[in-house]
């Protein structure tokens, strides 16, 4: 029967996964302006696909074929109406090791791998957490990645081969080294030209594909100049058959973390995509988990005609929700264009030159980075700024997953030592004022009493420990738990030896206040049942005074009759 129940859960569980009615019914809305808002994403992402193809080291037609065939089935299976996916530059800088140590056939594993990981992130439903992570480390990465991409271009952009090596700085060093050996000026004007169009055209009509013309201008002037500048290449004249040049499975454990950053690149990109996209609009809100799933399908769509791992793309993103698009048939529409466009102008695009899309990605690496966002990350406080910072140098230094590691580890760090410095520990004044003022100078002589604000755990518990056990000569303390936030078994471990201290001192102790869900945390370290047997657990601190006042006339320290709250101790 349970067996029975669960492979019905896990059925109702992919269901909710699966395209339905709805995402039928917002296709009939105003399917005119998706085709044109899908027709004008193609025109923008053509350059971009063979470019990420390019640098992702297998090829303009493995970034053409990602574009169509992920494009699509993500499209169809996403958890977004207006997310566009395909090749993207954050995805190259982790896929170019990869190719380095394992051939194209390492990338084609990978991305199977990612897509099956994603997919099992989607029925786990994982899609909110990746909400989580910090913007000063969303924000490094971004401009860790934005600088990978423009060094890795350096070499095609001056027009020299690119030098053996991983890390890009040193690349791009070594193809300037060997530039300023035999300078020559076709590819270098290429790129600065195909870039300098790109931003410029941008600011002045945001509108206008200013990518695309420049790479047409740009080939056309190289073919008629005749000028000596390497080439894309003949792409195929239609999608290649599926293709089956996996790696063996004894690689596959090797392949593991590799393809664990690759699915987490494309969770963490796709999923900032959505968000931006419902910013854009009006009512428009994702699934996280069902874009996850759509990932994963199209990461394991990709690879069986030849394309690189996926993700959904900000920049294309973005130029379809200003396009005017309302559903998800613009992207669909964009990717059968793009297919087009491989069937009908294969010949055309293998005259391009790897210069002009070495420009296309400069003024896209540019492009990534908001100075905007930066600059009010970097001034809102130094934790951030050095968040930010360090996350961006390690994406360059080392790579994406370790520089996601650090970010969120120092962000973690940051966060703890801002909420360890919010607890406090104070004495407050003893509140019980049916006695003589005489009197009460003399409890106040014998009796202090201390209250905790905040969470008492591990990052700040140990300075709460030292604050009980310098407590002054006096008789009783009692301590007040009712604004207390959030307890850990470090603090209730840190509470109870600071308790048996003040006892082994002969101080009595009396707790007041605790709240219901702490009971756990200090019960598990032997600190609960022994005070409340011995009626020293108090539910509000007049109670507690109540009895230390009964002790203190107890033991002869004042006058007065013996406290009859003991028996009412919670």
């Amino acid at each position: 029967m349970n067996s029975r129940n669960a492979v019905r859960a896990s059925w109702r569980r992919l269901r909710d996964l699966l395209p339905g009615r709805a995402d039928l019914a917002t296709v009939r809305r105003s399917p005119g302006r998706d085709l044109l808002a899908g027709l004008t994403v193609a025109v923008v992402a053509l350059p971009l696909a063979l470019g990420f193809g390019v640098a992702s080291g297998l090829g303009a037609a493995a970034g053409l074929a990602t574009a169509v065939v992920a494009g699509a089935v993500a499209a169809i299976f996403g958890g977004s109406n207006l997310q566009v996916s395909g090749p993207t530059g954050a995805m190259t800088v982790v896929l170019v090791p990869i190719v380095a140590q394992y051939g194209p056939g390492g990338v084609l594993t990978v991305g199977l791998m990612a897509g099956l990981l994603l997919i099992a992130l989607a029925l786990a439903k994982a899609g909110r957490y990746v909400r989580l992570i910090p913007a000063p480390v969303v924000e490094g990465f971004t401009v860790g990645i934005a600088a990978v991409i423009f060094l890795q271009q350096i070499p095609a952009a001056l027009g020299v081969p690119a030098p053996e090596g991983e890390k890009v700085a040193l690349i791009a060093w070594s193809a300037v080294l060997d530039y300023a050996a035999a300078p020559t000026w076709p590819a270098v004007a290429l790129a600065v030209g195909v870039a300098a169009v790109m931003l410029l055209g941008a600011k002045w009509r945001p509108q206008i594909p200013f990518s695309l013309l420049a790479v047409v201008v740009a080939t056309a002037a190289t073919v008629l100049a005749h000028l000596e500048t390497p080439r894309i290449g003949a792409l195929p004249a239609t999608l290649p058959a599926p293709s089956l040049s996996f790696l063996e499975p004894s690689a596959i454990p090797g392949l593991a973390g590799a393809a664990v950053a690759v699915a987490a690149l494309a969770a963490l990109e796709s999923l900032l995509s959505a968000t931006v996209a419902d910013g854009m609009t009006v009512g428009s809100r994702h699934d996280p988990d069902r874009e996850l799933f759509g990932q994963g399908l199209a990461n394991i769509a990709a690879p069986m005609f030849g394309g690189v791992p996926a993700t959904a793309a900000i920049a294309r993103t973005a130029v379809n929700v200003r396009s005017g698009a309302s559903s998800r048939l613009a992207a669909l529409t964009h990717a059968i264009v793009l297919a087009l466009i491989m069937l009908a102008a294969a010949p055309l695009v293998a005259h391009v030159p790897l210069a002009a899309l070495a420009g296309v990605l400069l003024a896209t690496a540019v492009r990534m980075i908001e100075v905007g966002s930066v600059r009010v990350l970097a001034r809102a406080s130094r934790s951030d700024a050095v968040i930010l910072v360090l996350t961006a140098a390690v994406t360059i230094a080392v790579d994406l997953v370790w520089a996601v590691i650090c970010g969120l580890v120092v962000a973690g760090a940051f966060a703890l030592r801002k909420i360890a410095a919010s607890a406090s520990i104070e004495t407050v004044p003893l509140q019980e004022g049916d006695h003589h003022l005489a009197e009460h100078e003399l409890l106040a002589e014998h009796i202090v009493a201390y209250r905790i604000d905040g969470p008492l755990f591990f990052a700040a518990a140990h300075r709460f420990l030292l604050t009980l056990s310098e407590t002054a000569d006096v008789r009783v303390v009692i301590i007040r738990l009712s604004r207390i936030s959030a307890i850990d078994a470090t603090g209730a471990l840190v509470l109870r030896d600071a308790v048996e201290r003040l006892e082994h001192r002969g101080i009595e102790v009396y707790l007041s206040g605790m709240r219901p869900e702490h009971g756990k945390a200090l019960a598990a370290v032997d600190l609960l049942d022994r005070l409340r047997k011995e009626g020293k657990v108090f539910e509000a601190t007049p109670g507690a005074i109540a009895a230390a006042r009964g002790h203190l006339a107890e033991i002869g320290v004042v006058p007065g009759q013996r406290a009859e709250t003991r028996g009412r101790a919670a």
